[in-house]
């Protein structure tokens, strides 16, 4: 009977530990265990501290200003040569630019993907822990789709950091909205969403550098700080707030 009883013990402790093993977020960054240990300016391989920090910005109290997909993809980058040639790369030209001013852009939403392990993120990799990469094109563009106007998109994206406060800053809540014939842990294909995004101007210097993504720039609506989706059969405009849904509502 003891013997029955060790062989059980051993078993739940093997299984215990296989399932903590599963739950766990491995990362190089030692001490983070989920995003609320990761410092704003993140850790891992290749980081980019200051570019890390504007990404992790949680919150901001400036009045946004309305801007237009056009005016995002009219902003100029620096001279690649140079800027990505410097070890610690010079971020006030960008500032001049326009880095970091909390703008207001009405677009539509073709995508939300999910984010993968990141140094700003402290390369953790479960969804709560990781961004969300949101594709945005024009909202004067007749029936768009990924396959055909990623390459002239702009970027969105949500953030761990403001999900603290924004629960629904999630791939899950705004795909379905999206697609709704998507499905969690698929790849997001098809759909379009009319939206009216807030947050913080940021170009992103690391895909900029190297790792290029399709889209027409590298400067970002990042973090997203408030978003808000016209509703089926509704009209909204950029300059009134009737009609549109706070996704925060919800």
């Amino acid at each position: 009977m003891k013997q029955l009883s060790f062989v059980i013990f051993a078993a739940l402790f093997t299984f215990s530990s296989a399932a903590h093993a599963q739950s766990s977020k491995p990362t190089p960054c030692p001490g983070i265990n989920d995003i609320t240990d990761c410092p704003d300016e993140g850790c891992g391989q290749g980081s980019d501290p200051e570019l890390n920090k504007r990404k992790n910005i949680r919150s901001d109290d400036q009045a946004p200003t309305l801007r237009s997909i056009q005016w995002m993809k009219e902003l100029k980058s620096p001279p690649k040569a140079d800027f990505c040639g410097a070890r610690d790369r010079d971020r006030e030209p960008l500032r001049e630019t326009g880095e970091g001013q909390k703008i207001t852009v009405v677009a539509l939403a073709l995508a939300a993907r999910k984010g993968g392990q990141e140094s700003c993120n402290c390369k953790l990799k479960l969804p709560q822990d990781t961004d969300n990469h949101i594709v945005l094109v024009d909202p004067a563009v007749e029936n768009p789709t990924l396959a055909a106007n990623e390459k002239k998109s702009q970027t969105a994206e949500f953030t761990p950091h403001v999900r603290m406060d924004h629960p629904n800053f999630t791939q899950d809540r705004l795909e379905s909205l999206i697609d709704p014939e998507w499905s969690s842990g698929e790849t997001p294909k098809n759909g379009k969403l009319l939206v009216r995004v807030t947050g913080l101007l940021m170009f992103d210097s690391e895909h900029y550098c190297q790792n290029p993504l399709q889209r027409q720039n590298n400067w970002e609506i990042h973090p997203v700080l408030k978003m808000e989706y016209c509703p089926d059969g509704k009209t909204c405009q950029a300059d009134s707030d009737e009609n549109w849904i706070d996704l925060d509502s919800e």
